[in-house]
């Protein structure tokens, strides 16, 4: 017989399995039917061992006194207590199933090949909601920003606090119109928010003689409250005029650097028609650029900021010194990747999904100095093909594109670091506005290339589990990451900056999760002088599903929320059963707190929105492309009649019963807005 120390025991069993991804088998948890085991289950001759060299190690199984004292001297109770019917899934052969394990270290895909994870719902009723950040202070609070100018904070608990944390609704041109890209649009904190208090927002605003302009301002922190903003602290950085109601960009962050990095559009309308080569190979202007500024300090010039000495155009007399990288479109979303956790490697990247025009959505890793070829390029391939051939062949290609049979208008994502999905690390995983696709890519070091699968919302079986749903609103505006690196996205099933259909997910992957008590962290607390509002889901839990009764079990809500996406592996997302039909593009829109919860009544477009959505779908289809710049219903230079027409009142939730009566008046409402 082999020789067993304690020591054994506790390293070959207790500690190897605490997270093991075996430990689903060993407690009988990878079936949600059956009831979860207290102890792990051992193979009996395996089982008459360990009681005979470790029986003094049964403590370390459980807390329980009676068992403690029953099994520590009677073997056979033991042994029967912690058998598994199943032999395959005992320890250890659990260890050598060929057929249990060989997916492990992976997401589990389905039959064709899409990676499956599942949701968890963490707020709704939002506006629109167009971002979540957090301050890196140790609070692990989120704040969550709507189109419309306000942000709210979510504490730990899921709670949020009733009052915002700012409001600027004010400042910000916005408009109910479905799929105006104006609104507020970025926000970042700086990386000392913990001394300074200080953060950046980048919103749409009008300036003198109704001038529409892009705004990027510095604000503080109150002084007499930590979840809320001093509103007349507000020192603008910089204004940029828009040419055009489309093409805002949006995206503010802060790189490892410690530099600001913004990220423009190119002025809207359709192909860049501004002067000879269009504004975003011209590096004389703002638009379709990456910029770098260093907001601690102003220039020599009068400038409210620093231009970093090491930017690429800073010497060059015909550009301006804010330009880091140039020929972009119009980036929607980009993310920084905090690397590697353990070695720290690729930390400091940044992704950014650049929305295409007719045929192609882009996504881009950015470059000192790079130019990423719009209008010249589009995709891989040629869009301007007099100045496609004339360009250089130092352009910045994607990392990925895809065309639009695939989706219409991306979202980008982020790089996975967090710890509670040990699969999903080093997964770039992102989506598209217009469909609801999800999508992910897995990086291939040796051949510097990057492979595209799709992620599906896993089946009923994956996801019944406490907590997790399947199914989300369709139109996906941004993705976001928590402050321990946990990976969400923002999606609305009514694309409108005052429509509160908005909500806020969670990736979780069903397959395998981070050890117990691994990934808990500790939150600095504040003081919350607002009053809490407890988090109420909307959408229904897929263990809730499954426990309705068949009576009032509808076919359509229950099983087929997510179903589509299973059965399409072109769309793997698009399976909430609430979202509109119609389309709309990527950029803010009003959310829908989708999702296939219990107000499935309140989430379903009236006949008129759903003909807004659909004509918004064709919108995209025309020459005006991903966030195109003309409503569907208005030609490309119209800019949406803004000054001519005076907005209509923002949209009412109304409820089921009323849907019908108000559907003259939903016709009578502006006409939608090019997509995002």
């Amino acid at each position: 017989m082999e020789h067993w120390t304690f020591e054994m025991c506790n390293n070959e069993f207790i500690n190897s399995q605490e997270c093991s991804p075996y430990a689903a088998h060993l407690y009988d948890a990878e079936n949600p039917q059956t009831p979860l085991r207290n102890l792990p289950g051992l193979c009996f001759d395996y089982c008459s061992k360990f009681h005979l060299y470790c029986h003094s190690a049964i403590t370390l199984l459980t807390d329980d006194k009676h068992i403690q004292e029953c099994c520590e001297k009677n073997k056979t109770h033991f042994c029967n207590l912690l058998n598994i019917q199943d032999q395959d899934y005992c320890f250890p052969n659990v260890l050598k199933n060929t057929d249990l394990n060989r997916n492990l270290g992976s997401v589990v895909e389905n039959k064709e090949g899409c990676l499956q994870l599942c949701l968890r719902e963490v707020a709704n009723g939002l506006r629109n909601p167009v971002l979540m950040v957090h301050a890196n202070d140790n609070t692990h609070r989120m704040f969550v920003a709507e189109q419309v100018g306000t942000v709210w904070v979510y504490l730990p608990d899921g709670s949020r606090l009733e009052e915002p944390f700012l409001d600027i609704k004010k400042l910000v041109l916005a408009t109910p119109w479905i799929g105006d890209e104006r609104g507020f649009l970025g926000m970042a904190f700086h990386p000392k928010y913990k001394d300074n208090g200080k953060f950046y927002i980048y919103y749409s605003c009008l300036g003198k003689k109704k001038v529409e302009k892009i705004r990027i301002s510095e604000l503080s922190v109150s002084q007499s409250d930590v979840n809320k903003a001093d509103p007349n602290s507000e020192r603008i950085l910089l204004e940029i005029e828009e040419p055009a109601a489309n093409h805002n960009g949006g995206q503010v962050l802060f790189g490892v650097d410690g530099y600001m990095y913004l990220f423009t559009g190119d002025g809207g309308k359709a192909g860049d028609p501004f002067g000879k080569f269009g504004n975003s190979q011209n590096k004389s202007s703002f638009l379709g650029k990456v910029l770098r500024i260093d907001v601690d300090g102003r220039g020599s010039n009068g400038k409210p900021y620093r231009i970093p000495l090491d930017n690429p155009f800073a010497s060059d007399p015909k550009a301006l010194p804010e330009v880091y990288a140039y020929g972009v479109r119009n980036m929607w979303r980009c993310s920084v990747d905090r690397g590697h956790l353990v070695t720290h490697k690729a930390r400091g990247r940044i992704f950014c999904g650049d929305v295409g025009q007719n045929k192609f959505e882009e996504v881009d890793i950015i470059v000192k100095g790079g130019n990423y070829g719009w209008r010249a390029k589009e995709g891989f391939e040629c869009y301007d093909t007099k100045l496609c051939h004339n360009s250089s062949l130092d352009d910045i290609l994607p990392i990925f594109a895809y065309d639009h049979s695939v989706g219409k208008s991306v979202t980008g994502g982020y790089v996975y670091r967090g710890c509670e999905s040990p699969n999903l690390n080093g997964l770039y995983i992102f989506g598209d506005f217009m469909n609801g696709h999800l999508m992910a890519l897995q990086e291939d070091e040796k051949g510097n290339k990057w492979k595209k699968q799709d992620i599906c919302i896993g089946s009923t079986k994956a996801c019944a589990f406490p907590g997790l749903i399947r199914s989300y609103s369709k139109f996906i505006i941004s993705f976001a990451e928590d402050e321990a690196g946990e990976l969400y996205f923002l999606a609305t099933s009514y694309p409108s900056a005052y429509a509160p259909h908005g909500s806020l997910y969670k990736f979780v992957d069903p397959a395998r999760r981070a050890p117990p008590g691994k990934c808990k962290h500790k939150p600095v607390l504040v003081k919350a002088k607002s009053k809490r509002i407890p988090f109420t889901p909307l959408a229904k839990t897929v263990l809730e599903l499954l426990n309705e009764p068949l009576a009032t079990k509808s076919p359509k809500a229950v099983l087929n929320t997510t179903e589509t996406s299973q059965a399409s592996s072109s769309s793997p997302s698009s399976k909430k059963s609430e979202s509109p039909k119609g389309s709309a593009k990527h950029k803010p829109g009003k959310p829908k707190s989708a999702g296939p919860g219990k107000k499935h009544a309140k989430a379903q477009p009236t006949k008129g929105s759903k003909a807004k959505l659909a004509g918004l779908e064709q919108a995209v289809r025309t020459p005006h492309g991903s966030r195109a710049a003309a409503s569907p219903h208005k030609r490309k230079g119209s800019q949406f009649n803004r000054a001519k027409k005076k907005p209509p009142q923002a949209p009412k939730l109304r409820s089921a019963a009323k849907e019908k009566k108000t559907k003259r008046k939903e016709k009578k409402r502006a006409s939608p807005r090019s997509e995002m």
